[in-house]
């Protein structure tokens, strides 16, 4: 500030010789983003935002609190059958209840499945006015034929009348239209007001654009009658043609006034959408009926007073191509529209809600420009603005007569039974599931496989290995209970005497594979579940046992490392002996404070099948598993347990291994070891001859048994246990869709994952009922997007339905399919374009395919596409343009190849060649003119719309040119007067 300024006494600085400062001071609270309670800070809730829902988020906020909209949606019937993701009531019930009484952000899922939409629309921004009209429409439809239809119309609908009156003739037409929201005109408006009186203002139809009154035929006709037929076709026309005036006035307001506000629109001269950041204000108080109801039309009820005070402002932040929605919103309306700035007003940015003041909340969304204060007042500088983003873009008014009605208490009993049983339920599920997680470190999750799990699961859910631990049953457990108690818990749920349990340790081998791996002591079991807080063990060489002094383990045996995947000096099981303690087991659990214990309980069933306790099982004792397969049927099964002799041979057990199958005693059987299937199936032949332990078979180990037959060898698909696991392993059911309609599954085939690409199409072709398969052209799924592939697969361009089927380090399970007009394998060997044709005297553009032998030329390609399109005159030239951001960069040569022409990042243009250019003057030259636009704020240049080739003429003004590019362009004056 300069001194003069400082000392003049008019300025107020120095009073009776002291210096007068005066500052404004806003105390804010500090709020960590991250620890903001929503609930507790606002008493109010967000939305979860699924990747690009905020648009969404807002609006869904702005009707949830329009009190009478919200109990309407809970009026509308819905029944407990009734799921939120096929129903949309149900689905905003279900939101709107969550909002209301959960303490937590709610999520949108249901409500977004409920409107068909999939993972991608999630990830894509629509139209908010358009998602308001549809949501709407679904509504008011569902509300049809009960207690809450026609709320919609009462709520949001107002009538408007579009008029034309002629001036010189008494005739006047009209057509009463409803509107459940209005746009309004931003650009060149400065308020709400102004947008309103340029929404009625009077259009003069005048001059050439006099009004054509066809009502006026029938009286002219009849007056003119008997007259000269050409007197009579003038005077006619003559008469209908009138000066009239044409505009629009309102007949009714709604009670919930949406104004949607056009800051988007289309820019004609950069032949694109752009987004209006011009300041626009609007008002706490909006009074329609002022300067005596200048709005309202004729027949409008003078009565009633349009008077409305603001509710909602939403808001967005960003450009044209992307940007953030949220919500400034009123809840609660005071008497007074001056009470607006001490009443509640809240931000409501998807999940965070927070109190924003007057300021922010309304001043700072009008758009415009912002100066920024200057940082050297005492000299002259320039004052730099800058254009601000966030902006409103849908207001919502609420007329004061109607207040009370709409901001209306809305409680339980509004809310039918079913659905507050419902959404009760889930609230204490979520509840539930709360607290068992803040609890977690307190228990352990103790997961128990029996007889029964293996028998309900092998050959149904499961083929390899012996159960699905999700599928059985689990027990939360306190961490500090003995695991005795806890055995008298399993005796109560599955009516097991604790005296007949006995438990086995689960482990993790190092091929993958999960098995039994040894029963717990009696010292174990007087243990507390504390010590059980592993998944799986670490299989350590003999010589760490050595060195840690275990002074009693059985001797591992060593195995090959083909089979079991080990170092040769690796063991492949561990047996401890009872004195071991289980807490001494290192734990390799990837889950640090909930690890599950896995269980296997076995129970010993007597002659009369009633439990008995289990025998003491021996150092030399192995429990092995059964699994019986059918080569006719196809069907794996699990037949039962049993307990051998190491010692012992397959051989002399036969006979009970062939009556646990329901085979009698001397029946002929293959024994197979199902050893692993991860990455690839190990099944392998046992020799009945040979000792188990010589075969290398411990606890847990599986054998796979069928029939010996010679003619299933040769019959069946699959004739033995391996090549059905083979099978079983590589089995993928692929969803086939069509390329033309890529969201919807058209069939599904059972392939082998092993399939070659001639037997994938042989199959589609087949089910398609094709004769030649190499008309069928296969695409891949893009796991991210959700869309096809941007290529096709080509001809046997992969080896097997699994390289079909990857997408980087994801598999996918759909396909599309499209049917070839010819062989893939000779289209392959075209080369297929796509050309943009620009008719020469039409305002059209056609896209043509053509498709042609990769040795043809530039002049095959237009000989052929002239036989596809309208030409202006019979001897019309054509030439093929590339063009690439809106700039032409080539003529192609007649005489060049095609093969190298891309056509999938340029466009290919072919169009006439004007007969000026012909025949071209020594002088005149043919300029390429394209359109560009600049953008200030990044100072780059854009380039937009169609280019094209213009003849300039030696003697030609640079004016004459300019009416030649307009004429060519055909843009109105007033437009290109800009350029």
């Amino acid at each position: 500030m300069p001194l003069g300024e400082l000392y003049d006494p008019s300025r107020g600085f120095l009073v009776n010789d002291t210096c007068v400062v005066e500052a404004d001071v806003a105390v804010r609270k500090v709020a960590d983003y991250w620890s903001h309670d929503s609930k507790k800070e606002t008493g109010y809730v967000g939305l979860k935002n699924q990747g690009a829902t905020c648009y969404m988020n807002s609006l869904l906020q702005t009707l949830y609190h329009i009190p009478y909209f919200r109990k309407a949606v809970y009026h509308m019937p819905t029944t407990e059958n009734d799921m939120p993701t096929g129903s949309i009531p149900l689905a905003l019930q279900s939101l709107f209840y969550k909002l209301q009484y959960s303490d937590t952000s709610v999520a949108t899922k249901e409500l977004t499945k409920s409107f068909g939409w999939d993972t991608y629309d999630s990830f894509m921004q629509h139209d908010v006015q358009e998602l308001n009209r549809v949501l709407c429409e679904k509504l008011e439809d569902k509300m049809k034929g009960t207690v809450v239809e026609g709320t919609i119309q009462q709520l949001f609908e107002g009538h408007h009348m579009n008029y034309i009156e002629c001036i010189n003739v008494d005739y006047k037409s009209t057509r009463k239209e409803s509107f459940y929201d209005l746009q309004l005109d931003v650009k060149g408006c400065k308020d709400v007001y102004a947008s309103f009186d340029k929404y009625v203002e009077v259009e003069c139809l005048e001059g050439d654009n006099s009004y054509l009154c066809l009502d006026m035929l029938g009286k002219a006709i009849c007056f003119l009658h008997g007259v000269n037929l050409e007197v009579m076709v003038f005077l006619t026309w003559t008469t209908m043609l009138n000066d009239a005036r044409k505009g629009v006035l309102f007949i009714d307001f709604p009670p919930v006034l949406q104004l949607q506000l056009k800051r988007f629109e289309y820019d004609f001269m950069r032949d694109t959408m752009v987004k209006i950041n011009d300041r626009y204000e609007f008002p706490l108080q909006l009074d329609l009926d002022r300067e005596d109801g200048k709005y309202l039309s004729p027949e409008a009820d003078r009565s009633v007073r349009n008077l409305y005070t603001l509710h909602s402002v939403l808001v967005h932040s960003g450009g044209v191509h992307g940007g953030h929605y949220y919500a400034y919103i009123r809840p609660t309306l005071s008497d007074q529209c001056i009470y607006w700035y001490w009443s509640s007003r809240f931000k409501f940015d998807d999940e965070r809600v927070t109190k924003e003041d007057v300021k922010r909340a309304l001043e700072e969304q009008y758009g415009g420009e912002e100066e920024l204060p200057q940082t050297n007042p005492g000299f002259n500088n320039t004052p730099f603005k800058f254009t601000k983003y966030s902006n409103a873009y849908m207001l919502v008014y609420i007329r004061e007569s109607d207040k009370d009605k709409i901001i209306c208490n809305v409680d339980e009993k509004d809310i039918a039974e079913h659905l507050r049983i419902r959404l009760k339920k889930e609230q204490e599920e979520k509840e539930q599931k709360r607290k068992e997680k803040a609890e977690a470190h307190l228990y352990t999750v103790i997961k128990v496989a029996r007889n029964e799990d293996l028998v309900e699961q092998i050959g149904r859910d499961i083929y390899f290995d012996l159960v699905d631990h999700e599928k059985v049953r689990s027990f939360r457990i306190q961490k500090q209970m003995p695991f005795n108690v806890f055995k008298e818990e399993v005796a109560k749920e599955f009516g097991i005497p604790v005296q007949y349990q006995r438990f086995w340790l689960w482990a993790k081998r190092q091929n993958h594979t999960y098995r039994p791996n040894r029963p717990l002591t009696y010292q174990e079991e007087a243990q507390s579940v504390s010590v059980f807080g592993f998944t799986n063990f670490k299989l350590l060489p003999e010589a760490c046992y050595m060195t840690y002094g275990l002074n009693s383990y059985q001797h591992a045996t060593l195995v090959p490392d083909h089979k079991y995947g080990l170092c040769s000096n690796i063991c492949r099981k561990l047996f401890f002996s009872g004195c071991w303690q289980v807490g001494q087991l290192r734990e390799v659990s990837n889950k640090a404070n909930n690890a599950e214990l896995k269980l296997f309980l076995e129970v010993e069933l007597g002659p009369d099948l009633q439990p008995v306790p289990p025998p003491e099982k021996t150092k030399e004792d192995i429990l092995l598993f059964f699994k019986l397969y059918d080569p006719v049927k196809e069907e794996l099964r699990y037949i039962g347990r049993m307990f051998v002799k190491g010692a012992g041979k397959p051989m002399e057990i036969l006979a009970r291994i062939n009556k646990m199958a329901g085979f009698g005693p001397d029946e002929e059987i293959e024994l197979y070891e199902e050893i692993k299937f991860e990455p690839n199936v190990m099944c392998e032949h046992i020799d009945k001859k040979l000792t188990f332990r010589t075969s290398q078979l411990e606890d847990g180990d599986i054998i796979c048994l069928q029939k010996y037959s010679e003619v299933a060898s040769e019959q069946c698909r699959y004739p033995d246990v391996p090549s059905f696991l083979e099978y079983v392993h590589n089995r993928q059911v692929v969803r086939f869709r069509s390329l033309e309609k890529p969201k919807e599954d058209e069939f599904s085939l059972e392939l082998s994952k092993l399939h070659n690409y001639d037997d994938v199409v042989e199959r589609v072709a087949h089910h398609l009922g094709l004769d030649d398969p190499s008309k069928i052209r296969l695409t891949s799924h893009n796991c991210y997007s959700q869309q096809p592939k941007p290529q096709p697969i080509k001809y046997r361009g992969v080896e097997h339905l699994s390289d079909m089927l990857i997408h980087y380090n994801q598999t996918s399970d759909i396909l599309y399919y499209e049917v070839l007009d010819i062989p893939l394998p000779e289209l392959q060997g075209l080369k297929t374009l796509k050309v943009a044709f620009h008719h020469a005297t039409k305002d059209e553009v056609v896209i043509h395919t053509i498709r042609l032998p990769k040795q043809s030329t530039v002049g095959d390609v237009l000989d052929d596409l002239k036989t596809k399109v309208e030409l202006s005159h019979p001897g019309a030239e054509l030439r093929l343009l590339e063009v690439f951001y809106h700039k032409i960069y080539k003529i192609f040569p007649l005489s060049e190849k095609i093969e190298n022409i891309n056509d999938q990042y340029w466009t290919l243009r072919a169009e006439e060649i004007p007969e000026e250019e012909k025949d071209l003057g020594p002088h005149d030259r043919l300029i390429h003119v394209y359109h560009f636009m600049k953008d200030t704020t990044q100072n780059q240049v854009q380039n937009f719309g169609e280019p094209f080739f213009l003849v300039i003429h030696e003697t030609e003004t640079l004016a004459e040119v300019k009416v030649r590019v307009q004429k060519r362009l055909q843009v109105p004056d007033e437009e290109f007067a800009k350029v």
